[in-house]
């Protein structure tokens, strides 16, 4: 990031803030991804494989959660 000396940023958004930005982004993506795997398992007659594909979306929507709440401290505060 840049700065300007006088604590101010030229880049629109702090480092921390993209970063929580893209790997938000990417567990939504997962997230809508698993959907597919699990009619996919589905299909497939595979209740295990289901099941696992269940469990590892409601991890990512939870770590999402958890992500988007240390993205809302640091556009308040700039930090944790």
């Amino acid at each position: 990031m840049v700065s300007t000396g006088n604590g101010q940023s030229q880049q629109p958004i702090s480092n921390l803030e993209y970063d929580f930005v893209t790997v938000l982004h990417n567990k939504a993506e997962a997230v809508k991804a698993y959907d597919t795997y699990i009619q996919d398992a589905q299909e497939a007659n595979s209740q295990p494989c289901v099941e696992l594909f269940q469990k590892l979306r409601q991890s990512d929507i939870e770590q999402a959660q958890e992500i988007r709440h240390h993205l809302q401290q640091v556009l308040q505060h700039g930090k944790m």
